[in-house]
């Protein structure tokens, strides 16, 4: 009898854990990770997000940065998080483009590992130069690295970020030599562009457009087929003389494996709703962002598409990185 009132308690309370777990989602705080920098794309996008999130799910919705090594810090930690739905991932075009297609060894795979929910915005890159080097065009910048061969500097958000590449793809374009200088994130970076201690850099549009509004440094081009509203008098790569060049940054919210595909739909939704909210589109359109959201199918097949390309670029360069 004793036996059996104890395998009876034990299947109650086995019912009981079940119960629990197969609960309505969500039941507790859910945790954003950007793997990157405050301050940089990803970072605005998450906190944008993760605000409309927080009130349409009646849970917190906690940002945190787990930046280093490119971005590969944080999506791998996103990476090997439980798949409840209670851990989110901001990705990037760094974290989830360019590093799959330079780093040798990469502790996850951007397609195997994560489900996508949507792309949240786009935005340019641009380049900025220091306000001490007598250039005020990239025309002018690609001339004087010609001229000075070797001693023109250029910083980025760390090894493998979008920021690195995008100059790696100018040099490769043009012919230029330069030293690359990573950085712990876009922020430092460009206090070091503003102050001189290097002389260009490629960045997102938006933790820039202030600095470049301000004057505190020179705005030489954007990277997109077209201007960016929010800087309407900045050339493209293009229109500087250089055809053929283009890049996007990007942004998007995706999730570990795994993760029921109820509550991937349910995150599509709420994301499709904050999109379309006509404060974040204020918000992003002054940072020189487009609102862009997808289906999880469309941001899959993108998310291919822009690993694929970073490749022939890494290849062009011959660029291979170690996240080590």
């Amino acid at each position: 009898m004793r036996k059996f009132v104890a395998s009876f308690a034990g299947a109650l309370l086995g019912f009981g854990l079940l119960t629990a777990q197969a609960g309505p989602w969500p039941e507790r705080q859910l945790t954003l990770i950007v793997p990157s920098a405050p301050g940089d794309g990803s970072d605005i996008a998450a906190r944008l997000i993760g605000e409309k999130l927080q009130a349409a799910l009646g849970q917190s919705v906690v940002v945190e940065n787990r930046m280093g090594a490119g971005g590969v810090v944080g999506s791998a930690a996103a990476a090997k998080a439980a798949p409840d739905g209670y851990t989110l991932i901001m990705g990037n075009a760094g974290s989830h483009g360019i590093i799959p297609a330079t780093y040798k060894d990469v502790p996850y795979d951007a397609m195997r590992d994560f489900a996508p929910v949507s792309l949240v915005y786009r935005a340019p890159n641009i380049f900025l130069a220091s306000k001490k080097l007598p250039v005020k065009s990239l025309a002018e910048l690609v001339a004087y690295a010609k001229a000075n061969p070797g001693k023109l500097s250029f910083a980025s958000g760390g090894n493998g970020s979008s920021a690195h590449m995008n100059s790696e793809y100018l040099k490769v374009l043009t012919g230029i030599e330069a030293t690359h200088v990573p950085y712990r994130g876009s922020g430092p970076a460009l206090n070091d562009l503003v102050s001189g201690q290097i002389e260009f850099m490629a960045v997102n549009l938006p933790p820039a457009i202030g600095l470049a509004q301000a004057g505190q440094v020179t705005p030489l081009a954007v990277t997109t087929r077209k201007r960016a509203a929010a800087l309407p008098e900045v050339p493209t790569v293009e229109e500087s003389g250089f055809p053929g060049y283009e890049t996007v940054a990007w942004f998007g919210l995706l999730v570990p494996a795994g993760v029921p595909a109820e509550i991937v739909t349910r995150l599509h939704a709420e994301v499709v709703k904050a999109c379309a909210d006509q404060e974040i589109q204020k918000k992003l359109a002054v940072l020189g962002g487009d609102v862009v959201c997808n289906t999880p199918a469309e941001f899959a097949t993108f998310l291919s598409a822009d690993i694929a390309r970073w490749k022939e670029v890494a290849t062009a360069a011959k660029i291979t990185l170690d996240p080590k």
